[in-house]
């Protein structure tokens, strides 16, 4: 399975006056040009019903977290091809989907032609009128790690809900999985597979090429930050987490000397981690 699939990341604000920026200057990434260039990749692998991952990991824990109701108005943030909205008409809601691909969206509405669903093309760190505050619930899968300016992001996500509204993200776990920064190793005489990471604390941009091994310089942009960080951009978005999953991967290795090992270091380390977070009633 390759890595996850990523989405297009917004442009943030640059750094304020004697204000650490977001990432450190040598890290810094050249200038972004746009999903659509691997908006066929990511829909071949993502598909109709999503990829290996979003079948039996993401998108369970994000209808069980989320628990759609009949009629409720939901927002699918990053929709992309509109994986995640389909389920969500099963269950009866009515969907806006937002992603700022114009092909992944034409893809999105190729799929999907329910008068209950609305998909726009839209940067979900820019508030075009789709924050109305009208929202019920909203989810947000495995693209917060996309977008450069997450304190944008999440505070028209806050905007976007009504009072009491609910959402579900989930994106890569950033203390485990880090592109480039986190490994498997196996330590001989302890007989245990273990994680090795390389880096944690410091903001980081990563280039993620989606045909590895082939030389089309298509890639995307992957944004490692430390917990502390997201918590605080939710906050500062007017949200406050409410719940917390860490997904493990659902593949076992085949039978072997290494497999138990390899099968408790599955068990040990999460794959994606799951946020469940509310915009707070406001007091009367």
């Amino acid at each position: 399975m390759p890595t996850p699939p990523y989405r297009k990341p917004a442009h943030g604000r640059p750094p304020r006056p004697h204000e650490r920026p977001p990432y450190p200057s040598h890290d810094r990434k050249p200038p972004e040009r746009g999903w659509d260039q691997v908006a066929s990749w990511y829909d071949k692998l993502v598909g109709d019903e999503g990829s290996d991952y979003h079948k039996n990991v993401i998108l369970p824990a994000a209808m069980r977290m989320l628990d759609p109701k009949p009629n409720e108005r939901i927002l699918d943030l990053c929709c992309g091809q509109g994986v995640l909205a389909r389920l969500l008409l099963e269950k009866k809601a009515e969907v806006v989907g937002v992603d700022a691909s114009p092909k992944l969206i034409e893809a999105a509405r190729s799929r999907s032609t329910s008068p209950k669903v609305k998909f726009l093309v839209a940067d979900v760190c820019t508030n075009s009128g789709w924050a109305d505050g009208k929202f019920d619930a909203a989810a947000c899968l495995m693209a917060v790690h996309d977008v450069e300016a997450i304190d944008k992001m999440f505070l028209n996500l806050g905007q976007a809900l009504k009072p009491g509204g609910r959402a579900v993200l989930i994106f890569m776990h950033p203390c485990f999985r880090i592109p480039r920064q986190s490994h498997w190793g196996w330590d001989e005489e302890k007989k245990i597979q273990y994680r090795r990471l390389d880096r944690y604390g410091i903001p980081l941009p990563i280039p993620i090429a989606t045909h590895p091994g082939r030389s089309t310089g298509e890639q995307t942009w992957f944004y490692h930050r430390p917990l502390a960080t997201y918590m605080n951009a939710l906050g500062a978005g007017g949200l406050a987490i409410t719940g917390c999953e860490e997904l493990h991967s659902h593949r076992r290795s085949q039978a072997g000397p290494r497999s138990r090992a390899e099968h408790r270091a599955v068990d040990e380390f999460p794959v994606f981690m799951a946020l469940k977070v509310v915009k707070p009633l406001v007091a009367g």
